[in-house]
């Protein structure tokens, strides 16, 4: 996930009018002295025949000062009412609509990069990001949510409702972790954020890990101008599945990304990620991915795009869509 000021200018041939206009709405007796002309006088009574007489003063105050007191009496008993009415529906003077309340969530995604921002979601906000991706022989859907507990401490639960791999399809594995924020980026320090995960073994049909795991990274975010980057670098232990001996294969993580604002609300993202080699049957990855995304608003945002496979045992392009949603301040609505 501007302001606007408007300068009024007046006409200054509409001074004189707005002088006596004032005089009038401050006088009520001038005013009934110039309805008095043609045999009319105000009472101070407040009955809704006053009230509606009190409203047509100062346009027929304006009309005797323009010397039109010679237009006869039966004319202007019939434009009184629809000058009254007219006076009824004008708004207050200084009158402004009232602004629209501001959204003040704002959606901090993760995706669509496998990079990790080093920002974390809003104090209190529940925010989900969910997707899709397909390529040759694997598709599955992922899902992510995410809370932030403190300003600087953000929850976050992973799952993978659906995932298919060599015609074999299933529920995937999940995860649960948290991202600490302990530096926001300030002159030419970027902000500085850790993230832990743990993997749960919650797939079937022998998909995913199939093993608990683990993993750490260090986040890094910077904006320079309108270009932002995000870099990650971590390690990941992975579990070994029964009947393998216990214990754990460990790879490393890096990922660069850069996203970019275009037209309206639009916004580019690029980025180059790996995995190192992980076991004799995992060797290593590098992706290069590309995808455009859209703002609906501030807290909803969604994105498209393919990530290419320049090496390792991947399909050579996955195209993936997805939506980042902040679905509300839990904290402000206990408040409530």
């Amino acid at each position: 996930m501007a302001e606007s000021s408007h300068n009024q200018k007046t006409d200054p041939r509409d001074d004189s009018t707005r002088r006596e206009c004032s005089q009038s709405a401050h006088n009520p007796i001038s005013g009934s002295r110039g309805l008095s002309s043609f045999g009319f006088t105000v009472s101070r009574r407040h009955t809704p025949f006053a009230k509606c007489l009190k409203r047509s003063i100062i346009p027929v105050f304006i009309l005797v000062n323009m010397r039109l007191h010679r237009v006869p009496l039966a004319v202007l008993c019939a434009l009184l009412p629809a000058v009254s009415v007219a006076a009824q529906q004008m708004p207050p003077q200084g009158s402004q609509p009232a602004p629209l309340p501001p959204d003040q969530i704002t959606a901090v995604p993760n995706r669509p990069t496998f990079a990790t921002t080093a920002e974390s979601v809003q104090r209190g906000v529940l925010e989900i990001e969910y997707g899709f991706e397909g390529g040759d022989g694997h598709q599955n859907i992922n899902g992510l949510v995410k809370f932030g507990l403190l300003r600087n401490l953000e929850l976050r639960f992973a799952n993978n409702p659906f995932e298919r791999d060599a015609a074999v399809g299933g529920t995937g594995d999940s995860g649960a972790g948290f991202k600490w924020r302990f530096h926001s980026q300030s002159g030419p320090v970027p902000t500085i954020s850790v993230l832990y995960a743990a993997t749960i073994p919650t797939a079937i049909h022998g998909l995913g890990a199939q093993a608990s795991g683990h993993s750490a990274q260090l986040l890094l975010s910077k904006d320079f101008g309108r270009h932002h980057f995000d870099f990650n670098e971590g390690v990941q232990f992975v579990g070994r599945p029964q009947p393998a001996a216990s214990g754990y294969d460990r790879n490393y993580f890096t990922a660069l990304s850069w996203s970019h604002p275009l037209r309206g609300n639009w916004a580019l993202n690029a980025e180059l990620a790996g995995f190192s080699r992980t076991n004799a049957t995992t060797p290593a990855t590098m992706t290069l991915l590309f995808a455009p995304a859209y703002s609906v608003s501030s807290r909803f945002v969604l994105d498209a795009g393919t990530y290419i496979a320049t090496y390792g045992n991947l399909p050579r392009a996955t195209f993936f869509c997805g939506v980042t949603y902040s679905i509300a301040d839990l904290y402000r609505l206990a408040r409530r």
